[in-house]
């Protein structure tokens, strides 16, 4: 390979990159400042759940190819390219994103930047940051601007991040030069055929913060029509299905339910919105405000469904919660609609007990005031009430009579229009569900 690599940042988005660049054949090295991070990884410990990616990492390890370090100045020397794979977190308070990750990195990394290289953010990042951190990188660096940045927004899915790196849709870079594109292009030519957008910083930055907002846009719609169907006694689910066969407006992302979480969609069109009004440009986005509302609105609407199935108080009532994570096959909890949901039956008095089959662990840290199940049938046993809050496969493929037999009273929340109605009806369960009758 041309280019030896190294990935600044070992969290979801670096792990990911540093070990399928690894797999494409380059000598990758990732760097963190979290020592006992880079041991586990060293080892081929992968502190995430990602489908596929555990061996992919050992892989790397055993080639070679692939290692950690905690050192700035041994990246410096390594790298001929130098990804930027850092954290961009909700500022305490605001809606702005904080970029100290990235800020912190670039003034770690230039002073061993000493000859020409390039340096390539991937964060999800405000409009306008790219240029800052390129001025930043061209005085810091001894080689000054021969230390170059482009941006390269990632677009990973959870529980896709492999294939999402190694057979992307597309490919956006932001770059100041035909250098730095001709560099990319060739870190890139081993994907293959991919559509490669090549345009200038404030595109690039803009392009993922547009794609977050039109995503959260369309679930939020469909959550909306959730909230007039529910008022109207229609059934979003097949008023969805409807909508699908429009080429138009297509099926994904247009299932209605508890709303999106995670560390990307919320935080991001908030920050979105946010740098819009830095920019006198705040009129243009004000629907966000209104996409961000629906979505916490759903939370709320499941409280009450599951206090209304309960007897409209949950004082003296078990709830036993189906999911933890904020989507299937992740063991993300990060801003999870179905944790928000648990904790806020507990401050309202009822008993909750939660399960999910890898998210556990990261549950029980977060939130020790929840008991956990070690499984959907131990969580719901002696339940007035079952929520379920995650669609993770395992729950879809229960069997509502095995459950019903645990459960105190037969009363389900189908909180992500995942079940078989009919199914559970049969087996004599009230079901209600988001948006349905």
């Amino acid at each position: 390979m041309p280019y030896r690599l190294t990935v600044i940042g070992t969290g979801y988005l670096g792990i990911t990159h540093a070990a399928c660049m690894a797999d494409l054949g380059f000598e990758v090295l990732g760097l963190d400042i979290d020592p006992d991070k880079i041991r586990r990884l060293q080892n081929g410990e992968l502190p995430i759940h990602e489908p596929g990616l555990q061996e992919i990492l050992r892989r790397g390890l055993a080639s070679g190819r692939l290692r950690f370090t905690t050192s700035y100045e041994e990246a410096g020397a390594f790298g001929d390219v130098h990804f930027l794979c850092l954290g961009t977190p909700q500022k305490q308070g605001e809606y702005a994103a904080d970029v100290s990750y990235l800020d912190a990195a670039v003034e770690s990394l230039a002073p061993y930047l000493e000859r020409e290289c390039l340096v390539v953010g991937k964060s999800t990042v405000p409009v306008g940051t790219a240029a800052r951190l390129a001025a930043k990188l061209a005085r810091l660096s001894p080689v000054n601007a021969a230390a170059e940045l482009a941006w390269n927004p990632e677009f990973l899915r959870e529980g896709f991040a492999v294939q999402d790196t190694l057979k992307p849709d597309r490919i956006v870079v932001g770059v100041a030069s035909e250098h730095a594109e001709k560099i990319l292009r060739e870190v890139y030519e081993p994907l293959g055929d991919i559509p490669m957008v090549v345009t200038d910083y404030p595109t690039s930055e803009l392009v993922k913060s547009a794609a977050n907002a039109f995503l959260a846009t369309k679930i939020s719609f469909i959550n909306a029509m959730a909230e007039v169907c529910e008022a109207s006694h229609a059934d979003v689910q097949q008023l969805s299905r409807a909508l699908s066969f429009d080429d138009r407006i297509g099926g994904r992302f247009l299932n209605p339910g508890l709303g999106f979480g995670g560390g990307c969609l919320p935080k991001d069109i908030r920050a979105f919105m946010a740098r819009a009004g830095e920019l006198g440009a705040d009129q243009a986005l004000t629907f966000l405000r209104e996409v961000d509302a629906i979505n916490m609105r759903r939370r709320a609407r499941m409280v009450d469904l599951a206090r209304e199935l309960a007897g409209g108080s949950f004082r003296g009532c078990t709830v036993g919660v189906l999911g933890a994570a904020f989507k299937p096959n992740s063991d993300d909890i990060r801003d999870s609609p179905a944790l928000d949901v648990a904790v806020t039956i507990v401050q309202q008095g009822g008993k909750v007990t939660v399960y999910d089959p890898i998210a556990l662990d990261n549950a029980r840290k977060a939130h020790p005031e929840l008991s956990y199940g070690s499984s959907a049938l131990d969580a719901v046993r002696g339940a007035h009430v079952v929520l379920l809050l995650t669609e993770w496969q395992e729950f879809v493929e229960l069997d509502p009579e095995e459950l019903g037999e645990a459960v105190v009273t037969r009363k389900i929340v189908d909180g992500r229009n995942a079940l078989n109605s009919e199914a559970w009806r049969s087996a004599g369960w009230h079901y209600r569900a988001l948006g349905r009758p």
